[in-house]
């Protein structure tokens, strides 16, 4: 027979890098300038660090299909399992939305051309098409989607950071990276764009559903967290180098910062840029195929349990995808880009992108509470993984990762100096996120209506599970 255990610390730490490591993401980091350094090294502590570790317990002792909704319903109950199935699943529309936005701006940037508004409405629909077709069937789930993304995003990244490298060393940079700069800066700009370094350290908990075949798990968990988190920091900073080294962060667009730095770097119209643009806009592709079941999956359970609406729970006959909520995934990421050309928002990559970050992190904040929680009400449960410290520690590991997410919320979705700027900017971000939350409490309520009216106890068993995070 073959020897069961053989998911080694290596692969651990490869799978969360892989896993964790979002291309797109790297521009909107970067346009946080030199200080990111420092944000970088604050957040993998006092943000990675914990909420790895807490995701490595939940994940290894509730290991059901349910994730976040589960962990979140077991402690505060159906309704508030619900929300938190809402928010997770609902971040995946909206970033398809704000992927596909971008992918037409690759083309643009790529082929120096401009397309029309209801041309680029065109491609954007195609691509959201194509996407929501494959994401209806079991190749959504093939390991070679994520492992050609695993090779396009390190081509990528490590292409950035290289040539960056050599023309600071030729050339001169175009950002001053010092000690004074690199210090942190509490900018309404800076602010608001570190919620995309915590959204960019989201993902790790698909490493815990290997925790079965790791030969040691309450040792290499921790250890994939310290070493993947550090490597996934540093390909994040190593390609916003190459992106300072080309652009002043001033000047840095959010959306189109990645292409717009490989342009300055190599130049145009040869053959190494369309390589790259291939390669970007497969990544993006990838993505979303490869974390669309992962939600789905979320969303239909939630849906079975009665926690949301029965569309979401819909499953193909032929091989029980979960094609409700994926279809209601495409439906909403095309009526966003019809609607996008009346946002007043003037890079519709990052408004798109906010509200996706803003849920997602949403339904991160009750995690950590649902941790706390369950270990306070739930401690006689074997815990195959478990988070050192005493009640001093479990509470710093807790509340200050909370704390976090939500001054970055405030800072992404609320314009807090009242400039007609920062209104054009923020404003369809907060209108956005409060659409969302009611909708979805319209959701909720519906389904707990439903609910009663079929049966007053629960249709599945409250179990813990682990969740497959979107990145």
């Amino acid at each position: 027979m073959m020897e069961k255990k053989k998911f080694r610390l290596f692969d651990a730490v490869l799978m969360a890098v892989v896993v964790v490591l979002v291309v797109e993401s790297v521009a909107p980091a970067a346009a946080i300038g030199p200080s990111q350094f420092f944000w970088w090294a604050a957040l993998l502590i006092l943000f990675f660090l914990p909420y790895g570790l807490i995701s490595a317990e939940l994940g290894t002792t509730y290991d059901d299909d349910g994730g976040i909704y589960d962990w979140v319903r077991k402690a505060f109950g159906k309704r508030w399992g619900g929300r938190a199935a809402w928010l997770y699943w609902i971040n995946f529309p909206i970033w398809m939305a704000s992927l596909a936005v971008l992918f037409t701006g690759v083309i643009e940037q790529t082929l120096q051309i401009k397309m029309g508004t209801w041309t680029n409405v065109l491609v954007q629909l195609v691509f959201i098409g194509v996407i929501t077709l494959i994401c209806c069937y079991p190749i959504a789930d093939s390991k070679w989607i994520l492992n050609l993304a695993a090779i396009a995003k390190i081509v990528i990244i490590l292409s950035l950071g290289i040539l960056g490298i050599y023309v600071a060393v030729t050339k001169g940079v175009a950002s001053k990276f010092t000690v004074e700069t690199m210090l942190p800066k509490f900018d309404l700009k800076s602010l608001s764009y570190i919620s995309v370094i915590l959204f960019n350290f989201l993902g790790f908990e698909v490493v815990t559903t290997m925790a079965s075949d790791m030969q040691n798990p309450k040792k290499q968990i921790p250890q994939a967290i310290v070493f993947g988190g550090i490597l996934i920091a540093f390909f994040y900073v190593f390609a916003a180098f190459g992106m300072g080294v080309a652009i002043p962060a001033s000047k840095l667009s959010a959306s189109g910062g990645l292409m717009d730095s490989m342009l300055l770097l190599v130049g145009h119209h040869n053959w190494f840029i369309f390589l790259i643009a291939i390669l970007f806009m497969y990544t993006l592709a990838a993505n979303l195929i490869s974390w669309s079941a992962g939600v789905n999956y979320v969303a239909s359970y939630a849906a079975k349990n009665n926690d949301l609406p029965a569309i979401f729970g819909k499953l193909s006959q032929k091989n029980d995808m979960p094609v409700g909520a994926t279809v209601l995934n495409g439906v909403i990421a095309a009526v966003l880009v019809v609607a996008a050309p009346l946002i007043p928002n003037p890079d519709l990559f990052w408004a798109f992108f906010s509200l996706n970050v803003v849920a997602l992190l949403g339904s991160y904040i009750l995690m950590f509470p649902a941790f706390w929680k369950l270990r306070k009400d739930d401690p006689n449960t074997e815990r195959p993984f478990k988070v050192p410290g005493n009640k001093l520690m479990i509470n710093l590991m807790t509340w200050i990762p909370v704390t976090l997410l939500i001054i970055t919320l405030i800072f992404t979705a609320i314009p807090l100096n009242g400039s007609a700027s920062e209104i054009n900017g923020k404003g369809p971000i907060l209108i956005g996120s409060i659409i969302t939350v009611i909708v979805g409490e319209i959701c909720i309520a519906h389904a707990e209506k439903k609910d009663k009216k079929s049966d007053p106890k629960p249709k599945i068993k409250s179990n813990i599970v682990e969740s497959k995070g979107v990145n």
